[in-house]
């Protein structure tokens, strides 16, 4: 393939491109490609990261939460006058509304080749243990449809897991051109080095890094955590993360402070030291609902962490049960205090799990194998 092109990358929050795209963009700025940013939120700061990696930013309108169609019309309509300016030869755009309305703006500006990947498929489309709501069913009736109109205009859709496509494709009869599934976005494994555990003689402690939204099973965490120090008081768990208030399904500050109030977790916030956290912890656990395939796991197997997750799409694919860490049933806090226990009463076997870890994430979650991967499948 040519080099030169142009490439643009269609996100929402600046922070995703230098956060998790830095990787991607460099490989295709080291194929002398042109690289695009789009971003809807972002900061002067973020903008001058994105410049730092190389790429061009560029803003545009796209309300991220939100469920305005006039808006979503105005904002695709002008974000197709910002492709059509450049004459890009591929659009790639990735989380729902941009795959969504990226998609649609791309071929209002005629672009030859538009690639779109859905890293999961978000609150509506994940079970929840009482039920969905007449409000979340209505909002995952008019994504649905939404994607059933975009969806077919891609050139291919790029999953990260082998359920997703089966649980929006098949079941909702969405017809595309072309399906691939990368298998997770990746990670430097250089900012990211193994830190076997060499002490297991103190209270173990047992991690969780993620939004605080409820269907990443922070309430089963606590409840788990709860069940393990009535047992071993000398436990210690640790919550990693912020409340997300775009998000149908955040915690509210209410919610937070109980936990907080509750001292049976160690709450320091949101942190950008985080592989420093991993790295002082010995168990990494996720007990998540839904995933398209969990960064936070990638890294703490990275690290060398065993895993303690949810037998569910996206999460399953980064434990092998019994080898590198162990899956539950979802929605079981007592299953999760189970396996807790098992930590505490086998502490050999933290270790050696998290060595396991640290093979599997060589071997699956190499952000340079993975990127070469999905260059391919954007045809570059």
């Amino acid at each position: 393939m040519k080099s030169n092109k142009k490439v643009i990358l269609i996100g929402t929050v600046a922070s995703s491109f230098y956060g998790f795209r830095s990787d991607l963009i460099k490989s295709l700025l080291e194929q002398q490609h042109i690289v695009y940013a789009f971003t809807s939120e972002s900061s002067p700061d973020d903008i001058k990261r994105i410049e730092a990696l190389g790429a061009i930013p560029i803003t545009y309108e796209l309300n991220r939460g939100g469920l305005n169609p006039l808006a979503d019309i105005k904002g695709t309509h002008g974000l197709a006058k910002k492709i059509k300016q450049i004459a890009p030869d591929l659009v790639f755009s990735y989380f729902t509304k941009p795959v969504i309305y990226g998609t649609l703006a791309a071929r209002i500006a005629k672009v030859p080749r538009v690639i779109g990947m859905l890293e999961g498929l978000g609150y509506t489309f994940t079970d929840q243990p009482e039920g969905i709501t007449k409000k979340t069913k209505l909002i995952k009736s008019i994504q649905v449809s939404l994607y059933k109109l975009a969806l077919p205009k891609l050139d291919k859709i790029i999953f990260l897991n082998p359920d997703d496509p089966k649980d929006l494709l098949e079941r909702y009869n969405i017809q595309v051109k072309q399906v691939e599934v990368l298998g997770g976005i990746g990670l430097n494994l250089e900012h990211y080095p193994y830190q076997p555990i060499v002490n297991n003689e103190a209270p173990l402690n047992f991690l969780f890094i993620g939004r605080l939204l409820k269907e990443k099973g922070i309430h089963e965490f606590v409840s788990a955590a709860k069940i393990v120090k009535e047992k071993y008081p000398e436990t210690t768990f640790t919550v990693l993360g912020s409340i997300d208030t775009s998000n149908l399904g955040a915690l509210k500050q209410s919610e937070l402070d109980d936990l907080i109030s509750s001292r049976v977790v160690n709450y320091p916030g949101h942190v950008d030291n985080v592989k420093d956290w991993i790295a002082s912890t010995d168990v990494f656990v996720l007990p998540s609902y839904r995933e398209g395939v969990p960064r936070s796991t990638q890294e703490a197997m990275a690290i060398g962490r065993a895993v303690i997750t949810t037998d569910v799409p996206g999460c399953r694919e980064t434990v092998v049960d019994g080898v590198n860490g162990f899956l539950v049933e979802r929605w079981n806090p007592q299953a999760l205090a189970e396996k807790m226990i098992y930590f505490i009463e086998n502490p050999g076997q933290v270790a050696k799990m998290g060595h396991e870890s640290y093979k599997i994430a060589q071997e699956k979650f190499d952000a340079d194998k993975v990127n070469k991967r999905l260059i391919n499948i954007l045809g570059l």
